[in-house]
Parts: C-alpha cells; sequence; structure tokens
C-alpha cells in the first residue's frame, strides 16, 4: 500500500482491527491469558449492543430497538460475564480506567442502569476512576443521567453530528435538533465533570456555511471535548447501501477539516489527534495513570474487544442487522463457563507489539516517547520503522522523527492504514463482511 491515495482510507481506531481476529483453537482460558499480565492499571469496557435507531454511517456491533425481554436477558447475561471475567483476574486486579459504550448505554431505563452499575462493580470493583458513557439525544434523559451522575459518572460522550436537522437525516440520523438541545441542558444540569460533543464533516448537502454552524453551536456549550469525524462511507450500512457518487469529497471533507482546525484553536482548544479537540483549561479528571500502549483492557459484553500484550480477543464480529442478531443471540445462549475462556482473536508476536505500539502514539498530537518505546523493546523506533522516513520527506513527520505535523495529523486516517502489517492487512482483506 502507498501514500498516494485518498488521505481518508480508514480510522485506526484499534490495532489489529476485529477483521484481523479469528477462531483461537484450542480456547484460551482468561485465568491463563491474564496471569503473567501486569494487572494494577487495567482499563474495563462494558458493551451495550442496543440503540433507538440505527445511523445510516453506523458500522458498529448494534441493534436497534431490540424486544424488552431481549435487554432484560442480556443484563443477567452480562451479570455472568462478569463474574466469571472477575474470577479470571488476579485477586489484587485493579482499573484505572472504565468506559460504557456501544450502541447506546442510556438506551436503558433508569432502572436498568442501575442494575448495569451493579454489574460493573463485580468486575471492575468499586473506587473513584475515570468512568466515561456514551449517550444520544433521544436518551439522555434528566433520570438517566441522575444515575450516571450518582455513579461517579466523569465524562459524557454525545453524537449530535451536526446541528442542522437536514444535514442530521442526510447522513441517516433522524433526529430533532429541540432534542438535541434539551439532551445538552439536562447534561451539564447533571453536573457530570467533562462533556463531549461528536460532529461529522463530509455530509452531503454540507457546506462551509453550514459546517460552521454546527462549530459555532457546539461551543456555544463549552464542551470540554470536541471529537470531529469524517464521513466514511462503508458497506453493510444504511448509506453503503444506497452510495452514490462523492466527487471532490476528499478536498471537501478536507477543507472542512482546516476550517474546524482553525475555528476550535482560535476558541481554545488542543488539538489531541486528528478527531480530537479538547478546551483548554477544562479541568483535569483525576485517577489513577493509565497508558494504553502498555496496560490491558478487559471489556465484557458481546461486542467488546480485550487485549493482553499478546493477545487482542472478543466475541464474533458483525454489521449486518441479521447477522447482529444471530451473534446476540448466540451470546444470550451461552452457559456461563464458555465466558471463562477467549475464543476469537489475534496473537501479537513482538513485531507486531512493536507496530502496535508506533501507532497507538503516533496519531497522538504527543507522538512517539523514544525513550519509552526503547525502554519497552530495547530498540530504536526508527531502526524498527524505516518507512517513517518518509512521512518525514513528505513534511508530515517533525524531523525528531517522533510527532506528526499539522500535515501529517491532517493525514493520518492515510498514515494508519499505510502502517499496517502485512500479515494483518492480509486477514483484514481474507475476513467476508456481514
Amino acid at each position: 500500500m502507498t501514500l498516494d491515495q485518498s488521505p481518508y482510507q480508514g480510522y485506526l481506531y484499534a490495532y489489529p482491527h476485529k477483521t484481523a481476529y479469528r477462531q483461537l483453537a484450542p480456547r484460551r482460558p482468561l485465568s491463563e491469558v491474564w496471569a503473567p499480565e501486569r494487572q494494577d492499571a487495567l482499563f474495563g469496557y462494558v458493551h451495550l449492543p442496543f440503540c433507538e435507531m440505527r445511523c445510516g454511517f453506523c458500522n458498529l456491533f448494534t441493534r436497534a430497538n431490540p424486544p424488552a425481554d431481549q435487554v432484560t436477558a442480556y443484563l443477567a447475561q452480562l451479570r455472568r460475564q462478569a463474574v466469571a471475567v472477575r474470577q479470571s483476574l488476579a485477586g489484587e486486579a485493579s482499573f484505572a480506567q472504565l468506559a460504557i459504550g456501544g450502541g447506546t448505554p442510556t438506551y436503558l431505563t433508569a432502572a436498568e442502569l442501575e442494575s448495569l452499575f451493579e454489574i460493573v462493580e463485580v468486575t471492575f470493583g468499586s473506587g473513584h476512576r475515570p468512568l466515561s458513557i456514551e449517550t444520544s439525544p433521544a436518551t439522555a434523559t434528566a433520570d438517566r443521567l441522575a444515575v450516571l451522575a450518582a455513579h461517579g459518572t466523569t465524562r459524557v460522550s454525545m453524537g449530535i453530528q451536526s446541528f442542522l436537522d437536514a444535514e442530521a437525516h442526510a447522513a441517516g440520523r433522524p433526529q430533532r435538533l429541540a432534542d438535541v438541545l434539551a439532551a445538552l441542558e439536562v447534561i451539564r444540569a447533571a453536573g457530570i465533570p467533562v462533556l463531549n460533543v461528536d460532529l461529522i464533516y463530509g455530509i452531503d448537502g454540507q457546506t462551509p456555511q453550514t459546517w460552521q454552524h454546527s462549530l459555532d453551536e457546539a461551543l456555544r456549550w463549552q464542551p470540554e471535548e470536541l471529537y470531529l469525524y469524517p464521513l466514511y462511507v462503508r458497506p453493510l450500512t444504511g448509506l453503503g447501501r444506497r452510495a452514490g457518487g462523492r466527487e471532490g469529497w476528499d478536498a471537501q471533507r478536507q477543507e472542512l477539516y482546516h476550517q474546524a482546525v482553525e475555528v476550535l484553536t482560535a476558541a481554545g482548544y488542543e488539538q489531541q489527534s486528528m478527531r480530537q479537540f479538547r478546551r483548554a483549561g477544562a479541568p483535569a479528571v483525576e485517577g489513577p495513570d493509565y497508558c494504553c500502549q502498555d496496560d490491558g483492557m478487559v471489556g465484557i459484553g458481546c461486542g467488546a474487544r480485550s487485549y493482553t500484550t499478546s493477545l487482542h480477543y472478543s466475541f464474533d464480529y458483525a454489521v449486518g442487522v441479521s447477522e447482529v442478531r444471530a451473534v446476540i443471540d448466540d451470546y444470550l445462549s451461552r452457559p456461563a463457563d464458555d465466558f471463562r475462556y477467549a475464543e476469537i482473536g489475534f496473537d501479537l508476536d513482538r513485531t507486531e507489539q512493536r507496530r502496535r505500539w508506533l501507532l497507538k502514539s503516533l496519531l497522538r498530537r504527543t507522538g512517539v516517547d523514544a525513550g519509552a518505546y526503547r525502554e519497552r523493546f530495547g530498540t530504536a523506533h526508527t531502526d524498527d520503522f524505516p518507512q517513517l522516513n518518509e512521512l518525514a520527506d513528505r513534511g508530515w513527520l517533525h524531523d525528531d522523527h517522533r510527532t506528526l505535523t499539522a500535515a501529517g495529523l491532517a493525514h493520518s486516517d492515510a498514515i494508519g492504514p499505510w502502517l499496517v502489517s502485512g500479515p494483518v492487512r492480509e486477514a483484514m482483506g481474507a475476513y467476508v463482511g456481514r
């Protein structure tokens, strides 16, 4: 793969992607998987695969409007998994950060959210640490937010995508501005320290003027964080099924990206990555140190991913409506003992561990900590990845070969996929989408 392609190749939010995972034969006992791992600063993740609607751009593992009895069954099964996973960890295992995602966790009622937090405590224990939860305009109600606040939620993230109803609908997200504004009022009234707002650029019909409107409206609420996502049209999604030609789309997205960087920088936001912007002076949420390059993640729920130093694992992965339902049904039918094993995953050898460490660092504004890399692997990242010279030659990487330039950050969605290894790319290419 060369760099002479679109700047929008794909969002590398994890490495390797789940499409590279395969059946593990034999399956691995979690007690053995986690035994050699450091377990004093883990990341805990809970997956709730339900939403009130399926957005047209969404390729996440989620089901819209499930039957109420399936939600009840899911929470009961999640509790069984929580017990099995906790018993597979060391007795002193502790968690530095928690996140609850999906799907939309606040699809649950307030009473169901109370049950969810009881389950969270089973696996991850209690205590003060950063806790992030995703919500939506339709489900960010006062009773639900009261539950989140009471259980120590420190960050709420809400996908708004656009403050213009016509643009939101064009992105396959049926919502009303009145609901968006009401949800923002409720979140701010709940007193949760960090509000994150997601916006999307590159929507059909969007212009610099309408994009400016959404940026201005978001800034009125002074969110502590903003995530700006370029629109992608992916297979098996609503937009993917009716996608047409988009001449000049790359240029449009680049124009809107640079506009947003200028606007948010002028408004006092610091760019953390291509997508993340944080308001200068926003309260820092205190908690134990956690580093995704060095510390593991323990996930529960049928769409959750977990990772150790050398094994990443999850349940099966799907995007299509019927296939997602089949995976959920399979999860609900499992005997509790199944949750003591990893069945689908990817083994990372030392070469892949180096690559993951580099990718998780390089695409951030702070870049690669060369000393930490050498301490971890005993080599220099510049020796292990001589292809970084090409990024420097293009002006996308500073001469220190540690941090991306502004142009490099703008091309993060090309750089990330370009650095994917041959074996991982081959495994992803062989995956049959469903």
